[in-house]
């Protein structure tokens, strides 16, 4: 009879080199990849043009869009000029990175 202790250090191996593998995580939904790809362009949006020009409600809806991993409904309504430039940006942004224009979280009420 074989003895198991290969295949158990070859599993130790395999779990040292791939923690994911040891915690059992499957790969990441796409919604979950088209998050982070977002979230990485509104930080770096927000790293080159700043927050001026930008409204505390834009701020916050927008960080609730990323908290709920970008599943909230869209709900963040670009006002000034800087919020406009901001949503076009980020949605090219996501856009370039492979998720539809409708990704992002831009939507504003019918009047």
């Amino acid at each position: 009879m074989r003895s198991p202790v290969p295949a158990l250090l070859l599993v130790a191996l395999l779990a040292a080199a791939d923690p994911a593998l040891a915690q059992g995580s499957a790969e990441p939904s796409w919604t979950e990849v088209k998050c982070a790809r977002y979230t990485k362009a509104w930080t770096d949006a927000l790293a080159r043009r700043g927050q001026t020009g930008l409204s505390q409600d834009f701020l916050d809806r927008h960080r609730a869009f990323l908290a709920s991993g970008c599943t909230a409904p869209a709900d963040v309504c670009p006002r000034s000029p800087e919020e406009f430039a901001m949503a076009n940006i980020l949605t090219v942004m996501a856009m370039n990175a492979g998720t539809a224009s409708t990704f992002p979280p831009f939507k504003c009420p019918n009047p």
